[in-house]
């Protein structure tokens, strides 16, 4: 029976914002069409892991408008604008998406919200706004500039420090929009409130992240049992997606071979598993939008020598990353103790190859990466609520790379990884 497929890219290679509010950035949904029949045995014997999944509720997002607020009379902004994407969510429970109409949200730093809204799509809009995050919608017109209903919002609910923040995901076209509208005013960047909040983790948060890495370990688990030498690379991509979806979710993963795991986001280049292959699969799920992301490297077969030296290294880097990570400590510095093993071990420096090309670390939450980085230069320090991913690469062009990535939380006595790391080479499940 022939079913419908395409390829998965990885979340580390996905654009910020596109996860859905509880299926993961990844996958499609179930083909009808589909049947155990379909599956191999390790995959069409899961079934559905949904029990204990609590989504946020109504007064953890009015916490985090009230901190909004907070941090807006910090920073001198009257208000901020969102569209309706990832941060929408985060304040008000609600998506939209964007288009070329503007459709958005602003949070004063006084008074309650208000949505800006195509008049056309009112009907529509007021169905998805949750009554316990604001009421108030103004529209406007075809021939209407919505950039003059945001300003007419900010100046109704009270002007004091004359400054607009703009969310990092607003188009220009809509910034500087309101900036032509906003005479006297000046248009300043959001980041501060947006990622101010996002940044710190909540125990909600971290619970449905935590769901969400163990599901991913759990499709991982049924789809590496199924890794023969011949298989090529999409069947083993679609093979994880499937567990992903026996186990009641969306998701996927990319997957890498040989010389091609060299590359961090790999290949479009069709690719088949050979014996002494390294393997790599970067990817995840997400639990009412909160994201997993997790990386396994392994070798199709019996591994080299070579091959188990680099992947020894790697793991050395990663716990020394782990290790690194303080309560109070700048960021940068957990890049710089992975960073340091590897250049030790033999490879280059400063993001030269063969070595680690890339930060040793992202932020993790609704998007696969958000703020903030372990990565040189930044001196944001680490605080209890933080998550991050941990995965410094080696990667060696023409040969191969190795990667182990897994997500952490900070606790008030030190960093927990969401997942076990892996073991050895042949033992990628802790």
């Amino acid at each position: 029976m022939s079913v419908n497929r395409r390829k998965f890219l990885s979340v580390s290679a996905l654009t910020a914002g596109s996860l859905g509010m509880s299926s993961s950035i990844f996958g499609r949904q179930l083909d009808e069409t589909e049947t155990a029949l379909d599956l191999p045995e390790a995959i069409s014997s899961l079934s559905p892991k949904l029990a204990g999944i609590v989504p946020i509720s109504v007064a953890e997002r009015k916490a985090r408008i009230a901190k909004a607020q907070d941090l807006m009379s910090q920073n001198k902004m009257d208000a901020i604008f969102l569209e309706g994407t990832t941060s929408c969510y985060y304040y008000t429970g609600m998506r939209w998406g964007q288009s070329e109409r503007t459709f958005g949200v602003v949070i004063p730093a006084k008074g309650a919200l208000v949505y800006v809204c195509p008049k056309f799509e009112e009907d529509r809009a007021r169905e998805l706004i949750l009554p316990a995050f604001g009421e108030e919608v103004r529209c406007w017109e075809e021939h209407d500039s919505p950039y003059a209903v945001i300003v007419g919002i900010v100046k109704d609910r009270g002007v004091q420090y004359r400054s607009i923040g703009m969310e990092e995901r607003v188009r220009f076209f809509i910034a500087n929009g309101v900036k032509k509208e906003a005479a006297g005013f000046e248009v300043v960047d959001a980041t501060p409130i947006t990622a101010g909040c996002r940044m710190i983790k909540s125990p909600a948060e971290i619970a449905l992240m935590q769901k969400a890495s163990d599901i991913t370990i759990e499709a991982y688990k049924a789809a590496f049992a199924t890794i023969v030498p011949g298989m090529s690379q999409t069947t083993l991509s679609n093979n994880i997606s499937a567990a992903f979806r026996k186990l009641g979710f969306s998701g996927g993963a990319s997957v890498q071979i040989g010389k091609y795991s060299a590359l961090p986001h790999g290949s479009i280049t069709p690719q088949m598993i050979k014996e002494g292959d390294v393997v790599m699969i970067d990817g995840g799920t997400s639990c009412e939008g909160y994201a997993s992301d997790i990386t396994r490297t392994i070798v199709a077969g019996k591994p080299t020598q070579r091959q188990i030296d680099v992947w020894n290294l790697e793991k050395k880097a990663q716990d020394a990353a782990f290790t690194a990570i303080k309560i109070g400590s700048a960021c940068e510095q957990v890049d710089a103790a992975a960073r340091a093993v590897i250049e030790k071990g033999g490879f280059s420096t400063n993001y030269k190859l063969p070595g680690l090309p890339h930060r040793t670390g992202h932020g993790i939450g609704l998007e696969g990466h958000e703020w903030t980085n372990f990565v040189k230069g930044n001196t944001t320090p680490i605080e209890v609520g933080m998550c991050f991913s941990d995965e410094p690469t080696i990667s060696i062009p023409g040969e191969f790379g190795i990667r182990l990535e897994d997500c952490l939380y900070i606790a008030a006595d030190g960093p927990k990884f969401f997942s076990k790391q892996s073991i050895s080479i042949e033992q990628p499940f802790g």
